[in-house]
């Protein structure tokens, strides 16, 4: 299937499984232990219902969605993806620039595999900074101050990593950072020629950030445990919000309580996520978790979702719950791995395509003055 023939990010998800070799689609694709929770992520907004109001004028649709007293061209934007370009040699950059071609957030992993000054420049004033707490705080004040140099203003430390996921996929795969080529490992490589090809003239991935720390890494967990933080709690956080002058977001609430907590220590938005489902393999979908988490806390707090977006109308589905915003990270990152650059181009097209539909479908227009309450939401019984 060509790229012009996709129609769904699902038939990009596909392409790219076939160009790229299983250990690098399952380090994005997978999803913690039988992956129970990650499949539900997107497979409880297919749940959620909304119905169509009629007879507006729906000629002029308008996308456009203010956060942090910045308009954006669209109501999404990139998550952060840790080693994305292990799934595809040079995604980072790819997406970074396609995201400010198209004037939406993109999000730098402390995980990436591109440096963070290198991700700034990229995205040219569209970046925001992830922050993975480390259990040394000169590495995380490192961190920090980094991202201010390069420009950053908007930081989204994320904090639902006590304790490393365990990802089924890649212990199978006996994945390792540096890559180890085994047997299998060169199998995959000689069966996927034209990603090994690319590979080669773009190095072998490393999660950039870390990597003096990481040299002596022997294995994937090893990485992880640079990235857990058992040790942080409300009390460092209120640390970090005096640390960092900007806008500060709390990536990983799905806790109403943990909302009102994170508005009274003056953050500045929360992002309801579950991390893609590749952490706890037990917690509730995000959609599901939104609500209460509005009710709660979404006059105090900019309410950001993530974790199972894969429709247009998805973005509607978590405006009519409760959200401001929301991101998206494998389904750009399947577009990247069907195709690179244009690949990219598709999976962007494709949402916004959809996006404008489903907005011109439920009447409407204007993204920014759509009232939860002039479309309820309605989750049918199971």
């Amino acid at each position: 299937m060509g790229l012009d023939r996709a129609a769904s990010i699902e038939d990009l998800r596909r392409r790219a499984k076939r160009r790229i070799p299983r250990f690098a689609f399952d380090l994005v694709d997978g999803g913690a232990e039988n992956e129970r929770n990650m499949q539900r992520n997107s497979s409880a907004f297919e749940d959620v219902e909304l119905t169509p109001r009629y007879l507006i004028d729906v000629s002029n649709i308008d996308t456009r969605a203010n956060i942090f007293g910045r308009q954006f061209d669209l109501p999404f934007g990139m998550a952060p993806i840790g080693m994305l370009n292990a799934f595809w040699p040079d995604a980072d950059v790819t997406i970074a620039r396609l995201c400010k071609r198209e004037n939406i957030p993109y999000v730098a992993s402390s995980a990436s595999s591109t440096t963070l000054e290198r991700l700034a420049e990229a995205s040219d004033g569209n970046g925001w900074f992830q922050l993975y707490v480390s259990g040394d705080d000169a590495v995380t004040d490192s961190l920090v101050t980094r991202a201010e140099t390069a420009g950053y203003d908007v930081m989204m430390v994320t904090v639902d990593v006590p304790a490393a996921g365990k990802r089924d996929r890649d212990i199978r795969n006996q994945l390792a950072v540096p890559f180890k080529f085994t047997p299998d490992v060169l199998l995959q490589l000689m069966t996927k020629p034209v990603w090994s090809l690319t590979s080669l003239m773009h190095g072998t991935p490393n999660i950039a950030n870390y990597a003096d720390l990481l040299k002596s890494a022997t294995s994937y967990a090893d990485v992880q445990k640079t990235l857990i933080t058992p040790g942080f709690t409300w009390d460092k956080l209120q640390a970090l919000r005096a640390r960092w002058k900007g806008k500060l977001l709390v990536k990983g609430i799905l806790h109403p309580e943990d909302a009102i907590k994170c508005a009274e220590l003056g953050i500045d938005g929360i992002v309801v996520s579950n991390h893609g489902g590749r952490q706890v393999a037990f917690g509730p979908p995000t959609i599901e978790a939104l609500p209460a988490i509005a009710k709660a806390a979404g006059d105090k707090l900019t309410i950001i979702l993530d974790s199972g977006i894969r429709r247009g109308a998805d973005i509607l589905r978590a405006k009519a719950l409760g959200a401001d915003f929301v991101f998206t990270g494998r389904a750009l990152a399947y577009g990247v791995g069907a195709g690179g650059k244009d690949g990219a181009q598709r999976a962007m097209d494709i949402l916004k395509l959809e996006l404008v539909r489903a907005m011109g479908q439920l009447g409407a227009p204007v993204f920014s003055e759509m009232n939860p309450s002039d479309f309820p939401a309605r989750v049918p019984a199971r």
